[in-house]
C-alpha cells in the first residue's frame, strides 16, 4: 500500500500511449483527443478531463478537477504508437470503422495519417473470424515477444517520449481457463519458448509491456494479465497492471441500476440482455468461443452486486441470460435490451425494460484515455502490480487473489476518488456528515 501523500514525481515531458488494436476504439480515442486538443469537441465522458472530486467538508466548498488535482499527464503531451493485424493507418482505419463523421476526421487527417500501425503479434487460432496481413513472424513465443520489447524501445527513442503506457484495445480472445503454465514467471517463460497454447497474444503483450517496465491496462475480457506469472512479474519489476474489458454498454447500465434495486431490498426473479453489434467486435464474438470469454465477463456482474449468498430470499434464485449478436448494418451502434423481473413489498411482480441505444466506441474511447492517464499517475507514484482502484473502468475488475471484485459503479467510484486523496494526502470522504451536527 502506498502512504499517504506519497511523493508524486512530475508528468514531465512526452507520454507515449502503446495502443494494442488499431480499430474502432483505438482510432475513435487517437481522433479524439487531436480534435480537443483543437478545441473542435469537449472530452465528454472522460473523468481525467471533466471529473471532480470534493476535498474536506461539504461546507469548505473544495471540488477542484481532478486533472489539477493530481500531476496528469497534458493532452498535449501524448504520443500515440499502434500495433495492428491490419496495415491500414489511422485514419483509414477510422474511415473504415465509420465511427465519426467524416468532417471530422479530415480536420485531424494528417496527425491520423501519420500513424502506421506496428506488425502486430497475432494467432488466428485465439480470434478465428479475423484474417490480417500486418502480422510478425517468429521461431517461438519467446521471440515474437523480444520483437514487442524492441519495437516499445525503438518507439520511446524514435518519439523521445519520457514515459509509456500500454493499453489492450483489440478483439476478444477465445476463452482460456487458467493453467499450469500460467503459475510461475519460470513456467511462463518456459511456455513462452514451447509455444504453450495456453499463452494468448494478449499474454505475450502483457509479458513484453511489464519486461519494458510500461503499465499495462487490459480492455478486453481476455485472462492476459489476470494470472499468478504475470502479477508477480509486474509486482517484482514495480509495474502497474489492471483490467479487464472495458465497462461501456449494457454492463454500465447494470452496474448503475443494479445498486439501486439492491439498495431498496426489491428482489430480482431474472435478468435478460441481448444485444445487436454490427462492427469488428460484434464479428469476432459472432464466434462461440470468444462470446464465452465475454459471457463470462458480463455474467459476473449481477452475482457480485447482489450477494445472494447474503440475501437468498431475494436474489439467491434469479436468472441471468446473455445474448450477443452480429449484425452488420448496425456497425458500431450497439442496441442492448434489457428485461428485469423484480418484485416488492409482499412479492408484488414488476418488471423494467432498458432499450440502449449506444455507440459503443464512443463510449470505450474516453475509458481508454482515462486508464492511459491514471496508471501513468500509478506509476510515478511508484504504485505496482493490481490497481483495483481502477475497477471503475471494468466489467470483470481485477484484484488480489481470493479476494472478489467491487462491480457496484458508485463504491468504484467512491474507491477511485478516495485513492487520489489518499495519494495528496487529503482525508477520506466518508460521507458520515454526523460533525454537522455536534
Amino acid at each position: 500500500m502506498i502512504e499517504k501523500g506519497v511523493d508524486i514525481s512530475p508528468a514531465d515531458g512526452k507520454l507515449g500511449i502503446l495502443l494494442v488494436g488499431l480499430g474502432a476504439v483505438s482510432t475513435t480515442l487517437v481522433a479524439g483527443v487531436e480534435a480537443i486538443k483543437r478545441g473542435l469537441a469537449k472530452p465528454v465522458g472522460s473523468l481525467t478531463q471533466m471529473g471532480t472530486l470534493r476535498l474536506g467538508k461539504r461546507t469548505e466548498n473544495r471540488s477542484p478537477k481532478i486533472r489539477d488535482f493530481v500531476p496528469l499527464a497534458e493532452l498535449d503531451d501524448i504520443v500515440f504508437g499502434a500495433w495492428d493485424i491490419f496495415s491500414d493507418n489511422a485514419f483509414d482505419a477510422a474511415m473504415n470503422a465509420g465511427v465519426l463523421d467524416k468532417d471530422l476526421l479530415n480536420q485531424v487527417s494528417e496527425q491520423l495519417a501519420s500513424l502506421k500501425p506496428m506488425p502486430a503479434v497475432f494467432e488466428q487460432n485465439y480470434v478465428k473470424r479475423l484474417h490480417g496481413e500486418n502480422v510478425k513472424t517468429g521461431k517461438n513465443k519467446m521471440e515474437l515477444a523480444e520483437q514487442l520489447i524492441a519495437d516499445i524501445a525503438a518507439f520511446k527513442t524514435e518519439k523521445e517520449c519520457d514515459r509509456l503506457v500500454m493499453v489492450w484495445a483489440a478483439s476478444t480472445e477465445i476463452y482460456l481457463e487458467e493453467s499450469a503454465v500460467h503459475q510461475t514467471i519460470e513456467a511462463f517463460e518456459k511456455g513462452l519458448y514451447d509455444n504453450d497454447p495456453a499463452i494468448a497474444p494478449s499474454m505475450i503483450y502483457a509479458y513484453a509491456a511489464i519486461k519494458s517496465g510500461v503499465p499495462f491496462a487490459n480492455g478486453a475480457p481476455n485472462l492476459t494479465v489476470d494470472i499468478p506469472a504475470l502479477t508477480k512479474l509486474a509486482e517484482q519489476l514495480r509495474v502497474p497492471i489492471c483490467g479487464k474489458d472495458f465497462k461501456t454498454g449494457q454492463t454500465l447500465m447494470k452496474t448503475i441500476l443494479a445498486p439501486g434495486l439492491k439498495s431498496r431490498m426489491l428482489g430480482l426473479d431474472g435478468w435478460y440482455s441481448t444485444n445487436i453489434l454490427g462492427n469488428r467486435d460484434g464479428e469476432v464474438l459472432d464466434d462461440p468461443e470468444n462470446f464465452k470469454t465475454k459471457e463470462e465477463s458480463k455474467l459476473s456482474v449481477l452475482e457480485h452486486i447482489f450477494q445472494p449468498e447474503v440475501y437468498p430470499e431475494l436474489y439467491g434464485d434469479f436468472s441471468h441470460v446473455v445474448r450477443i449478436n452480429y449484425y452488420p448494418p448496425r456497425g458500431d451502434n450497439k442496441e442492448g435490451w434489457d428485461n428485469i423481473d423484480i418484485f416488492g413489498w409482499l412479492g408484488y411482480k414488476m418488471q423494467i425494460k432498458i432499450d440502449f441505444l449506444c455507440r459503443d466506441s464512443i463510449l470505450a474511447a474516453p475509458l481508454a484515455l482515462d486508464l492511459a492517464l491514471f496508471m501513468d499517475l500509478a506509476q510515478r507514484a511508484k504504485m505496482r502490480g493490481v490497481q483495483e482502484w481502477l475497477s471503475f473502468y471494468f466489467k470483470a475488475p481485477q484484484t488480489a487473489p481470493e479476494l472478489y471484485p467491487e462491480h457496484d459503479l458508485f463504491i468504484q467510484l467512491k474507491k477511485l476518488k478516495n485513492t487520489l486523496r489518499h495519494m495528496r494526502g487529503e482525508e477520506m470522504i466518508t460521507h458520515l456528515g454526523l460533525e454537522y451536527y455536534d
